[in-house]
Parts: C-alpha cells; structure tokens; sequence
C-alpha cells in the first residue's frame, strides 16, 4: 500500500461524503486506502459512509476524542508507506494525490510535504504554510506589524507572506487539513500529541519532524479546497479555550527553557489578555453559538459553487 488516507468526522456528513467523493475521483497510479475515524457523530455520518463508501475502513468512536487522538488511532491500522491527515471540509484535485506522492518519491530528505490550500472565494488559507510561533513572531502577528509590512521577513515569519504562494520551498510548518508524511518519519518522531484537542498538534507534529533532522516542504503543483469560514456568530467557549491553550502548550512545551523568565511571563500574559479579549469580543457578536466540527477545528461556511484558482 502506498498511501493511507486518514479523515475525522465530527457532525460533518455532507462534507465528508463531498470529501470522499474527491478523493475516490483521484486520478492516480498509487495505491491508497481511506480510513475515517468518526467522532460520536449525532447525525448519520456513520451509516451514510458505510452505505456509499463500503471500501472505506471505518472506526467508530463512542465519544469525541479529539483531533490529534482519533487520527493516532487511524495510524495505528494504517498500512501505507505514506499517511496523509486530510480534513473532512477539504476537497482534493483529481491529480492532488498523484502530484503530491510524486513529489515525496523525488525527494527523499522530505519527512512532510502539504500542497497549495485555497478558500473558496479563491483566497490562500495562509495556514497552509507557516513559521513557528516564535515570541517575536507572535508578536508581530498580534500586533498588526504583520499586516503593515506584509513584505518584510522580519515581521511575518509567522504567515510568511513575503514569500511567493505559487512556489516551492522549505517551511516550518503544514496545516492538518493536507499533511502528507512517509511511515518512516512517524515512526522516528511519534504520532500526534494528545495534549492538544483540537489545536496546535500540526504546528507541534512539525516540530519535532524538524528537531528529527527532516525538511518539511510546501508544494503548490497542486491544490486542495478547504471549506472553512470565519462566522459573525459567537463561537462556543470550548473552542476559544481550546485555541488559546494550545498556545500555552506549545510554548511551555518547545520554547520555555530557551527564554528567559522574563520572556516566558510576558507570552503567557499575553495569552491570558487574548484570550479575555477574545471571550468579550465573543460575547457582543450577534446570534447563537456557531455549531463547530472539531475535526475540521473551524466552521464550515456555506459551499460555493465555483471556486478560483
């Protein structure tokens, strides 16, 4: 087997059906299995997939156990020589897995690759390649010096916009939405950290892939759809919790014994101001919580039938 497709299903029926039916139309020499983990879905994803997709193995949980558990659970099964972590709100080109596993073959050094991801307004989902979450970078990310000098290294190591979307070069980090990495990397690094639910474990998987001695590449030959969209609505305070741990994970985790106490003491109190401005800045947008699909960590938005390049 060449290549194991792993999916985490939340309440996503109707995506996840659009996303399997994108990657079964995939026109590709390689050999692929698709394993979805279903995360206590309350609609009928489960019987929905097993009717349509039969071919597909299928791991049903009895509770939500979070993104970084559920797809580890699928790496434990899975038999190819590469494993991909694919969102569930995501929709592959016919040629995204061709390009993609190619490229891997050619270049052997690579431990993770990811591919162009756009929006469905045509937009780069700037995620799909990232600097690490540096104090400065963060910093400068926080603060605006980012959007104000978008063409400056220094203040956008983090979104990297300075650097041309349509080439190919080495990253610090992928997004879990497309992350393809080789057996061989996994096994040498670990799976997922569970430690993270729903945020921050692709930012901490690549981490680790680089401490390891791997590069870690961003490829746009080819691209993926990714259906996530930023609501007006209130989000649920488990997602704003979720993210803003995540980055005291992280930090606690790779970048506290690096910086000085005093360094240390103002990213957690920065953390700790974002996250109680971003509760209030929650609490006076208009409507009812958003409904969230943990394993795509973002709201789908309304499809779009059409979608620029």
């Amino acid at each position: 087997m060449d290549l194991s497709i792993i999916i985490v299903s939340y309440n996503t029926r109707d995506l996840t059906i659009d996303c399997l039916k994108s990657v079964f139309d995939s026109d590709t020499e390689y050999t692929y299995e698709v394993i979805v983990v279903d995360n206590a879905s309350r609609d009928d994803s489960v019987p929905v997939i097993k009717e349509q997709f039969p071919e597909v193995r299928l791991i049903e949980n009895h509770t939500n156990t979070g993104f970084a558990k559920a797809n580890n659970q699928a790496m434990e099964i899975a038999k190819g020589r590469y494993v991909l972590l694919l969102n569930s709100d995501t929709i592959v080109q016919p040629d995204t897995l061709q390009t993609m596993l190619a490229y891997m073959e050619e270049h052997p050094t690579v431990g993770a690759s990811g591919c162009k991801v756009i929006l469905p307004d045509g937009s780069l989902d700037k995620a799909c390649r990232r600097g690490f979450p540096t104090p400065s970078a963060s910093f400068y990310y926080a603060f605006g010096f980012s959007k104000l000098f978008p063409e400056n290294p220094r203040f956008n190591q983090y979104h990297l916009s300075y650097l041309d979307p349509n080439e190919t070069y080495p990253v610090d980090c992928l997004v879990g939405a497309f992350m393809l990495l080789r057996q061989e990397t996994i096994r040498q690094v670990g799976v997922l950290d569970e430690t993270f639910f729903m945020y921050g474990e692709d930012i901490d998987w690549c981490y680790r892939i680089k401490q390891a001695g791997w590069e870690i590449h961003y490829h746009p030959a080819t691209y993926i759809v990714h259906y996530k969209g930023a609501s007006s609505r209130r989000k649920p305070m488990k997602i704003i919790y979720e993210f803003h741990r995540a980055m005291w994970v992280f930090h606690r985790k790779h970048f506290k014994q690096r910086y000085s106490w005093f360094t240390n003491m103002a990213v957690f109190s920065g953390i700790g101001l974002k996250f109680s401005l971003s509760v209030i800045s929650n609490k006076l947008k208009p409507g009812t919580p958003a409904t969230r699909t943990l394993d795509s960590r973002t709201e789908t938005s309304n499809r779009q039938t059409e979608v620029k390049q």
